[in-house]
């Protein structure tokens, strides 16, 4: 199978989970789940910190919980609940494996004699 071809179900060796191809996720999707590696029952606000230190720069509401929601609904990530005003966030497998794709994607390029 091609490295561009797409398949339903999991992230496979070519690079791609579910419907949608690892290379659609856009850089903030990648930022946030990579600040989601490391921080524990991180929640809306501490993920906004923590991608504001990144940036340099406000991280909008409107730009943070539409994302998170989509990783949700793409099963990136698993949404938990703190108390009634807090959700939690935490990466699933799925989520890692999506990173670790796109990291072994990169690699190939740093490790080019090109």
């Amino acid at each position: 199978m091609a490295a561009n071809q797409e398949t339903r179900g999991e992230v496979t060796d070519t690079g791609l989970h579910g419907d949608k191809i690892v290379a659609d996720l856009t850089a903030f999707q990648h930022n946030v789940l990579t600040v989601l590696t490391g921080l524990t029952e991180p929640h809306g606000l501490r993920i906004k910190h923590e991608l504001e230190d990144y940036y340099d720069s406000d991280v909008n509401h409107g730009r943070l919980y539409p994302n998170l929601d989509d990783l949700v609904s793409d099963g990136l990530i698993r949404k938990g609940e703190i108390d009634k005003r807090t959700n939690s966030y935490d990466i699933t497998e799925k989520g890692r494996r999506a990173l670790l794709t796109r990291r072994d994607w990169e690699e190939t390029y740093f490790n080019s004699d090109n």
